[in-house]
């Protein structure tokens, strides 16, 4: 990249087995940007939906509270907000209330609603979802600036509506919306100027269109006056690591099976990760550039991969997907921290080149060296030479 550095976050949708003790699993999600925390992640987003089984967070709100308290400098986040299945001033009050409470550590991602059985449990419209989106964005912006907003809708009745407390940070928290394939994200945050995040960014379709949409969120900025900042654009992507390729494929095989199930269920296509369900899972992941399994290494040519694609973005987010074990998740995110995040960092490129030179310096610095230890034994002669008898 040739602009800032890249930082490094968590996509916490999360993926929990109905097997499991959803009170556990919810517990681990904490721990887990706990953990993150303390490994020098920068971000944690947290997702919203209602129905499925697996996805259990209903609230990103409560879980960013939570992990505030037991958290120092990882920034936390709304992946996203489902903002048409709530009233934008409620949206908006419990927005600035959480940017006081994390004093300004807290972002807000917002999208159409992901999950169709979400939006039929409430009824809404599948098909204005986007529409819905856009217009609650609107107003939810402008009670996050201060104005009164007197407006009606399908879904809400604004009667000279206005937050009764302004943000902690100036002008607001930041604010993201949800991108994966069309190009409604990319054109709604251009119309903001706000950030985007690209949930789809190893699938094909995804992508395949990931400039595009950038592009287009640009143009459409550009028109209403204001410029994107790539530093606000992140991308997720799916990836575990470990000391070797091989282990990695073992500590995955069994919960990747398990989360190709779930996302085989409501569709034979796979969803947004495509089919899933023919040979090996993890086969089928790696071979399509949908999710880098393996070792630091692999994570880093996904990454890189994606940049040469995109070009300059923010924050790579890692997919939280639960595939393997407890303590094998911990690991696989402490060798990311200890190899991945210091290669976009370049912070070892001087250790690289002293230690490329070490043969060659301590050569140079040889003879020299041979001279001060012949300078400290003369003057030990001499010193000893003047003793008087006996002394020495």
């Amino acid at each position: 990249m040739s602009g800032p550095l890249l930082e490094h976050g968590l996509f916490i949708a999360p993926y929990h087995d109905i097997d499991e003790s959803p009170t556990v699993a919810l517990r681990r999600d904490l721990e887990l940007v706990q953990w993150a925390d303390r490994l020098g992640f920068k971000e944690a987003w947290f997702g919203e939906h209602h129905s499925t089984g697996w996805e259990t967070i209903s609230s990103p709100e409560l879980m960013i509270a939570a992990a505030a308290e037991i958290t120092r400098q990882i920034r936390l986040g709304t992946g996203v907000i489902s903002l048409p299945f709530h009233n934008p001033l409620m949206v908006a009050e419990r927005i600035i209330q959480l940017d006081h409470m994390t004093m300004g550590r807290a972002m807000f991602g917002f999208g159409p609603g992901l999950l169709p059985t979400d939006a039929a449990m409430l009824g809404v419209d599948i098909k204005a979802q986007r529409d819905l989106l856009a217009q609650g964005l609107e107003v939810l912006l402008r009670l996050l600036s201060g104005e009164e907003v007197t407006a009606v809708s399908s879904w809400y009745n604004l009667n000279k509506a206005r937050v009764h407390l302004l943000p902690y940070t100036h002008p607001h928290p930041e604010v993201a919306v949800a991108s994966a394939v069309s190009p409604s994200g990319g054109m709604l945050a251009g119309r903001w100027g706000v950030g985007m995040l690209c949930l789809a960014a190893t699938q094909p379709q995804g992508f395949d269109v990931l400039a595009e949409n950038w592009e287009i969120a640009r143009q459409v900025a550009a028109e209403n006056g204001v410029v994107m900042n790539p530093r606000r654009l992140r991308l997720v992507a799916p990836m575990y690591i470990a000391e070797t390729r091989e282990k990695a494929r073992a500590d995955v095989a069994a919960g990747l099976a398990r989360w190709c199930e779930y996302f085989t269920r409501p569709s034979p296509r796979g969803g947004i990760f495509g089919p899933l369900d023919r040979g090996d899972p993890v086969d089928a992941l790696i071979s399509s550039g949908r999710a880098a399994i393996g070792t630091p290494a692999d994570a880093i040519a996904m990454i890189e991969k994606l940049q040469k694609k995109q070009g300059d973005f923010g924050v790579m987010l890692t997919l939280a997907t639960n595939w393997a074990e407890w303590e094998n998740t911990k690991k696989s995110y402490e060798l990311y921290a200890r190899f991945v995040m210091p290669h976009f960092a370049r912070v070892n490129e001087h250790r690289r080149q002293s230690f490329a030179r070490l043969k060659e310096d301590f050569a140079a610095a040889a003879p020299e060296v041979q001279k001060s230890i012949e300078m400290a034994f003369s003057r030990w002669k001499e010193k000893k030479s003047a003793m008087p008898p006996g002394k020495s």
